[in-house]
C-alpha cells in the first residue's frame, strides 16, 4: 500500500488549533503522514506542548496559511476573498498532489465551496452530497444528502442513490447495496412530487450495481434491511440532528433512572461491559466525519465540536477511502448510469415546461 498524506485544516474546529494539533500528533504516531495547514507560528507554539523528544521524527509537517475562514463567513465569498486561508490551502495541496485527502472541522458550506472550486465536480455530477453512516443493531445505513442541497430535483436524488451505493460498497463492502428513498410511508402514493418522480426513474432504470427497494421510512434506517437511504438535504439534515438529539436524550434518561434508584446502581454495575460496548457503537468520535461525495477528490467534513479522537477517526477514514479507490469508483458509477441521468434530466425539463 502506497503512503498517503492527509492535509488537515488546523483552524476549523470550535477549539482550533489545539484539537487539530493534538489530532495531527496522534495520527502521525499511528503512522499517518500529515500536513498541518495554518498559521505556522501558532502551530509551532502549539506543537511544543506535545514534544516528548520524538516529535521531530514523526511524519508531520507544517504548511503556512495565515488566514482563517470562520463559521460566520459567507462560503463562496470567503473562498475568493481568503485564498490563503487554511481550508482552501489544504484543498490546494490535494489538487497539486502533495496530499491525497483533506480533513476539516470548519464551515461545511465553505468545505462544499472548496470542493467545487478547488477539486471540481466529477464529470456528470450535478450536485455533490454530504453522506453519513447511521449505526444500527445489524449494521450501518448510509444517509445522504445531509445538508448540502436543500432544494433538489429528481436528477439529484437518483445521483445520490448511485453515489450512496458506491460509497456503501467501499465503506461496508456491500456487493449490491440496498437503496431506498426516505419518505413518509412505504406506499407508492406517499411522498412528494420530487420523491415520486425519483421513484419512477429508479424503477424504470434498474441498476446492476445496487438493488432499489422503493420508499423507506425512518425506522428502516435501523432495521439492517437497508444499506442506503437518499433524500434532499433539508430532510436529511433534520433526520440526522433528530436522531443525534434522541440518542443524547435516551442516554441522559438512563443515567437519571439508574442514579435515582439504589437497585438501579447495582444493576448498572452488572451492565458496565454492555454499556461500554453500546457507548462505543454510538460514540460520534468513532465515526470521525462525513465525506463530500461528487467532487473530484476526498474531503472529510468533521463536526465543529469534534474531539481530537474524532478527527483521528476522520483521518483513518480519509486514508481508507483513498486506498480503496472511492473517487475512481464514483467516476465509474456516474459513467455507468448515463441513461438513468439522461431520463432524469428529461423529467426535470418536462416539469419545468
Amino acid at each position: 500500500m502506497a503512503e498517503r498524506t492527509i492535509a488537515i485544516d488546523a483552524f476549523g474546529s470550535d477549539r482550533s488549533p489545539e484539537i487539530e494539533i493534538e489530532a495531527a500528533v496522534l495520527a502521525a504516531r499511528k503512522g499517518h503522514r500529515i500536513i498541518l495547514v495554518g498559521d505556522q507560528r501558532r502551530l509551532e507554539r502549539g506543537l511544543e506542548r506535545h514534544d516528548d523528544g520524538r516529535l521531530s521524527r514523526l511524519p508531520l509537517t507544517l504548511h503556512h496559511a495565515p488566514s482563517i475562514i470562520t463559521m460566520d463567513d459567507s462560503p463562496a465569498r470567503s473562498i475568493r476573498a481568503k485564498p490563503d486561508a487554511s481550508m482552501p490551502v489544504a484543498f490546494k495541496l490535494v489538487k497539486e498532489g502533495k496530499a491525497q485527502a483533506v480533513v476539516s472541522a470548519g464551515n461545511s458550506g465553505a468545505m462544499l465551496a472548496c470542493g467545487l472550486f478547488k477539486f471540481g465536480r466529477i464529470k456528470g455530477v450535478d450536485r455533490p452530497a454530504i453522506v453519513s453512516s447511521i449505526p444500527g443493531p445489524k449494521g450501518s445505513c448510509v444517509l445522504l444528502d445531509m445538508g448540502a442541497n436543500v432544494d433538489c430535483r429528481p436528477l439529484n436524488i437518483v445521483q445520490f442513490a448511485v453515489m450512496g451505493a458506491t460509497f456503501a460498497a467501499v465503506a461496508s463492502g456491500c456487493s449490491r447495496p440496498r437503496v431506498g428513498i426516505l419518505a413518509n410511508g412505504s406506499e407508492a402514493t406517499k411522498g412528494t412530487e420530487l420523491t415520486r418522480a425519483a421513484d419512477r426513474l429508479l424503477r424504470a432504470h434498474p441498476s446492476q450495481h445496487f438493488h432499489y427497494c422503493g420508499y423507506v421510512e425512518g425506522g428502516d434506517l435501523f432495521s439492517g434491511d437497508l444499506d442506503v437511504a437518499v433524500t434532499d438535504g433539508f430532510t436529511g439534515n433534520i433526520a440526522l440532528k433528530s436522531m443525534e438529539a434522541t440518542a443524547r436524550a435516551l442516554i441522559q434518561l438512563v443515567r437519571e433512572e439508574i442514579g435515582g434508584r439504589r437497585l438501579g446502581k447495582i444493576g448498572a454495575a452488572l451492565m458496565v461491559p454492555a454499556l461500554r460496548s453500546l457507548k462505543k457503537r454510538i460514540d460520534p468520535d468513532s465515526y470521525g466525519g462525513a465525506p463530500l461525495l461528487g467532487v473530484d477528490g476526498i474531503a472529510i467534513i468533521c463536526h465543529g465540536g469534534s474531539t481530537a479522537k474524532a478527527m483521528v477517526s476522520a483521518i483513518d477514514l480519509a486514508t481508507r477511502y483513498v486506498d480503496q479507490g472511492l473517487t475512481p469508483g464514483l467516476h465509474e458509477a456516474i459513467r455507468g448510469h448515463a441513461e438513468l441521468f439522461a431520463a432524469a434530466k428529461g423529467e426535470g425539463e418536462k416539469n419545468e415546461s
